[in-house]
């Protein structure tokens, strides 16, 4: 495999680490460099961040079968301690660059199927549970005997559809698509923009980061997501600032 070179021009020799750092973690080992890792984790920080809103807000907006809520700034702070923890752990423990956070998908599933049939205590029990059996998979090498069964198109099939899950919860909250009334009661529609029309502040914050970042990632710029993520965050303060939208953005 093809190492490139990092910027001042050396490529990493992986039989002479750098320091003990670079010993430890096996960046030189693994045909990278110190800047490329620290680009690389900053752009997966930033992307990823949003579980910290997006979780809370899904299990916040349900109840248990006793009309129960859990507490938002509760439910955020232990999806970020979490987050940080396993983290750290993958990369001191399993020195492997790799994030970890809450899933979306089990949140909806336990928010909206299982927490409304029962308590909350009940409920996530059941998902403590499930850790407990994921764990025993993979320590005993189930969970890859399992994952190696799968066909290869199936696994193809499944990452599009987490894809698909992801592009759409990007475009309904940067009003690309809003659901519409649907009188039939048989479908969930979804509508362009507001009336048809691509019309509002968030969009336009939408539109300028998408493109810019597709540029970026074209012409190879190092960097590429992470500077779109700024820049579009920077625009989205800048408008905010201006124009004072707020949560109206949310109804159009």
């Amino acid at each position: 495999m093809a190492v490139a070179p990092p910027e001042n021009g050396t490529p990493p020799d992986p039989a002479h680490p750098r320091n003990g750092f670079d010993r430890f973690f096996e960046i030189s080992a693994r045909g990278s460099t110190m800047s490329r890792e620290v680009r690389g984790g900053l752009a997966t920080f930033f992307t990823m961040a949003y579980i910290v809103v997006l979780n809370p807000l899904i299990l916040g907006g349900a109840v248990d079968g006793d009309g129960k809520t859990l507490p938002i700034p509760a439910l955020a702070a232990a999806t970020a301690l979490v987050a940080g923890l396993m983290t750290i752990l993958m990369g001191v423990i399993g020195r492997f660059p790799l994030a970890l956070a809450a899933g979306l998908g089990v949140n909806a599933l336990v928010a909206y199927e299982i927490a409304p049939e029962m308590t909350w205590a009940d409920a996530m029990g059941l998902v403590v549970i499930e850790g407990v059996i994921i764990a025993v998979l993979v320590l005993t090498g189930l969970r890859t005997a399992v994952f190696r069964s799968v066909p290869t198109q199936m696994k193809t099939a499944i990452g599009v559809g987490i894809g698909l899950f992801l592009t759409i919860i990007g475009l309904v909250d940067a009003g690309f698509v809003r659901r519409v009334p649907d009188v039939s009661n048989t479908t969930v529609p979804v509508g362009l923009g507001i009336g048809g029309k691509l019309v509002s502040w968030p969009l336009l914050v939408f539109v300028v980061g998408l493109l810019l970042t597709l540029v970026l990632v074209v012409r190879r710029v190092k960097g590429a997501i992470l500077i779109g993520i700024l820049t579009s965050t920077v625009l989205a303060v800048i408008v905010e600032a201006v124009a004072n939208i707020g949560r109206r953005s949310s109804t159009g």
